[in-house]
């Protein structure tokens, strides 16, 4: 079974096609800025690479190129669109509405659209993804969403409701879902694998620290917090994200500066975090060079994210009652060893012990236990795959449907 796994965002879509015999990747590739000038790129598993600039209006017209890219004769890996099996897509928000995977019908599509409120350019983008799929696959070929947030529905009350008048919940669903849900459920499965033990009885603390950032704490293999909130703001600080802050922050900057809700919404999302503090990028690379040359608010960037992140281990070290691992991922976790060191080497007290060597050895794909022998919580780093998760759900749904 071969199966396409889409992950569409507001003006770009990445795919991959996965062999479901093996799992192996037999191409992937990415439509980026949709609706501007347009570039696409692909890869097959084989190494042949294949990169155009090319006007693409919107999502359907993106999706054209992927299908022309997987058909063509001297870089495609099929020779016919009947060899897809299956379509995956990744869907960011989910809400009360889906605590699992589902096959595509008009109910999870009106789903999917009823939540736009929640996750404006996330899900609208992955209803363009679905239809585009539609449009150059027909009805015929089943699809399948994959909800982010579905990873976190075992949160109980006490941790998902916000301190607000109880009738905000009852109208308009105000809680915290969280998000990189399927790649917080692919690393602590993965993990649990790696130590060789069941995941039911272990409790562990994830972190997928990206341009987007959130931690998650895992106990059993269900989710007990997460530090996402209603929407991908919350939690610690990112590329451009706040992360958590005192609401009145929020109404004394727009007070002060006559900032409309939508104004104020841009400031937070995408001229904060990294990018506000430093005032130099969102990008963690480039703050970090920028500190070790000396740059100061640069620097407070970085102790402000380190100090972030050891806060909320510590906490949800309190919340699981003690942790057995704790796993870095995404472009940061799995890269900047640094931040890694920061905070494990301040967990010392709870008898947690870094491999310096290691530690720094894994970057760049290279991955694995970053702990000693002698500690008391093993330490990984394990890349994220969360491609390969929606395209386990998507075949066992289609499977089981048949």
């Amino acid at each position: 079974m071969k199966i396409l796994v889409i992950n569409a965002g507001s003006s770009s879509m990445k795919y991959q096609l996965i062999d479901m015999n093996d799992e192996s990747v037999l191409a992937k590739g990415n439509c980026e800025r949709i609706g501007i000038d347009g570039h696409f790129k692909h890869t097959t598993g084989t190494g042949k690479k294949y990169e155009i600039d090319v006007t693409m209006n919107n999502h359907t017209e993106a999706f054209v190129q992927i299908k022309d890219a997987l058909l063509d004769k001297e870089h495609g890996v099929i020779t016919d669109l009947g060899e897809v099996s299956a379509i995956g897509h990744r869907v960011v928000q989910g809400g009360a509405l889906f605590s699992e995977s589902k096959i595509v019908d008009d109910e999870v599509i009106a789903g999917i659209e009823s939540l736009i409120p929640l996750a404006p350019l996330h899900n609208a983008a992955h209803l363009q993804g679905i239809r585009a799929c539609l449009d150059v696959f027909g009805k015929d070929v089943p699809q399948v969403v994959v909800f982010d947030t579905a990873f976190h529905s075992t949160m109980p009350e006490k941790a998902y409701m916000y301190a607000v008048p109880y009738e905000f919940y009852e109208k308009y669903a105000v809680r915290r879902y969280g998000a990189h849900g399927t790649s917080h459920r692919y690393v602590s499965q993965r993990c649990a694998e790696l130590m060789g033990k069941d995941i039911k009885d272990l409790k562990i603390i994830t972190c997928h620290l990206g341009n987007g950032s959130s931690i998650t704490a895992v106990d059993g293999g269900k989710v007990v917090d997460t530090s996402m909130g209603l929407t991908p703001l919350d939690g610690i600080m990112m590329g451009t994200r706040t992360g958590s802050l005192d609401p009145s922050v929020v109404t004394f900057i727009a007070e002060k500066e006559n900032l409309s809700p939508s104004e104020m919404d841009t400031l937070l999302n995408k001229k904060s975090g990294f990018l506000g503090i430093s005032g130099i990028s969102s990008d963690d690379r480039d703050v970090s060079e920028a500190a070790e040359k000396g740059n100061k608010r640069a620097k407070l960037a970085i102790d402000m994210l380190e100090y972030q992140i050891l806060k909320y281990v510590g906490s949800y070290n309190a919340v699981l009652g003690g942790m057995d691992a704790l796993v870095f991922t995404a472009g940061i976790g799995e890269n900047q060893y640094s931040h890694r060191a920061s905070v494990c080497h301040k967990l010392e007290y709870m008898g947690v012990k870094i491999d310096d060597k290691l530690n720094e050895e894994y970057i760049h794909g290279n991955w694995g236990k970053i702990s000693t022998p002698d500690s008391s919580v093993e330490i990984w780093v394990i890349p994220t795959n969360e491609e390969l998760v929606i395209a386990r759900d998507t075949k066992a749904l289609v499977e089981a449907s048949k």
